[in-house]
């Protein structure tokens, strides 16, 4: 175990680490803890995400009125399309996770945290193949030589964190854990969770792997974070044949003054992505495909 692991106390999350991890965040993004956090309501009556949306939201990111590009669409085939949902973890969307400042005010506007969730419900009521992308990091990978921006920002506020592969001691209600109202479908005996991917993208786990062994080329995907590795995992499964079809309002992005993740994100779905569907609609089209 490194000096920074013992410092994390075991990679559990708990409030002195919460707020720690956040101000070192914040810190390393130019962005004060104060500004973060009346933009997101925090120490303001500040509650639930799921009931938290703002409706200009959809406004805000609305698609435009005159679009200059052809409509591509995505006919879901029940036997050959999965759901799949990356990095359903706490350090992306509780308040507790070390990223809250940063990417809070987007999982609040897009009603994130609620939206995943009927996403996964609805997989479970039709029983379509449901397959997690899982983000870990053990001791081993914060002895990389070399980082990226965000890697080395995930590094330093120890995101992820777990105490290995093989050791899941303080996992539980740890940033690596799943979302507390998540777990009653993912741990249902039937859902894939996939080996970790340790950047963004899905190119050095098994979810393709898992995939194709089912016979699944069609994808509806959601989760964290917009920008980042739902992106990543989209470009990568164009790649290798998939269709996909991203659920716009079941991810959610960082904004910095770099700029907003989402909207960068919500850009390129718009221009590569087989389908960009609200959560309302992917749910009425998962139903009527059974």
């Amino acid at each position: 175990m490194t000096d920074d692991c013992k410092e994390c106390g075991g990679c559990q999350v708990n409030e002195e680490k919460v707020d720690q991890a956040k101000r070192r965040l914040l810190t390393s993004s130019t962005v004060s803890v104060a500004a973060a956090a009346a933009a997101i309501g925090v120490g303001a009556g500040f509650v639930d995400t799921a009931s938290a949306a703002t409706p200009e939201a959809e406004t805000k990111y609305a698609d435009p009125s005159k679009p200059g590009l052809p409509t591509a669409d995505m006919e879901i085939d029940k036997s050959r399309t999965a759901l799949v949902v990356v990095d359903p973890q706490i350090d992306f969307l509780s308040e507790k996770g070390v990223t809250w400042g940063v990417v809070g005010e987007s999982v609040t506007e897009q009603q994130t945290v609620d939206n995943i969730e009927k996403l996964f419900a609805a997989a479970k009521e039709i029983d379509m193949p449901t397959f997690i992308s899982p983000h870990y990091y053990y001791p081993h990978d914060h002895k990389w030589d070399f980082e990226g921006t965000l890697e080395k920002t995930m590094h330093s506020i120890r995101m992820f964190d777990r105490k290995s592969a093989l050791n899941v001691e303080n996992f539980e209600g740890s940033g690596a854990d799943w979302m507390p109202q998540y777990k009653k479908y993912i741990n249902d005996g039937k859902t894939v969770v996939c080996s970790p991917h340790k950047i963004y993208g899905p190119a050095q786990n098994d979810l393709n792997l898992q995939m194709r062994k089912r016979g699944i080329d069609k994808v509806i995907l959601a989760g964290m974070s917009a920008n980042l590795c739902v992106q990543a995992h989209l470009y990568e499964m164009l790649e290798l044949g998939y269709e996909v079809a991203v659920v716009r309002d079941a991810t959610a992005g960082a904004k910095v003054p770099e700029g907003d993740g989402y909207l960068a994100a919500l850009i390129n779905y718009r221009m590569v992505a087989n389908g960009v569907w609200w959560t309302a609609d992917a749910v009425n089209r998962m139903r009527a495909s059974s």
